[in-house]
């Protein structure tokens, strides 16, 4: 199986910022979005940060520690952190690991 390289994107509205990813969430991609993620979350220090997984087709552990690295410096900074309309498949993953227990997750059209 090939995966696609993954990219983020990242937008601020007032004091929320939203991360758009698109792609694949592996090994060899989740610490290039985790730079480019904690880079401007450390220089906005927004109200709230929200993951957008609406794009993402596969995500490993390295998908899962991604997530759960975020919300932990998000929460040092006092950030609220959400996940937005996971895919099905991601779902599933975020289902077995538990994650809806400690984040919030939404879905929105």
């Amino acid at each position: 199986m090939q995966t696609q390289t993954a990219r983020v994107s990242i937008s601020l509205g007032g004091n929320d910022m939203l991360c758009s990813i698109h792609g694949d969430i592996d090994h060899h991609n989740a610490r290039v979005i985790r730079m480019q993620i904690d880079d401007e979350l450390y220089k906005q220090r927004p109200r709230k940060l929200t993951l957008d997984l609406s794009r993402v087709e596969f995500m490993d552990s390295s998908g899962l520690g991604l997530i759960l690295g975020r919300f932990s410096k998000a929460s040092e900074i006092g950030t609220e952190f959400t996940l937005l309309n996971p895919a099905d498949s991601v779902r599933k993953i975020l289902d077995v690991a538990g994650i809806a227990r400690v984040i919030k997750i939404e879905r929105k059209k």
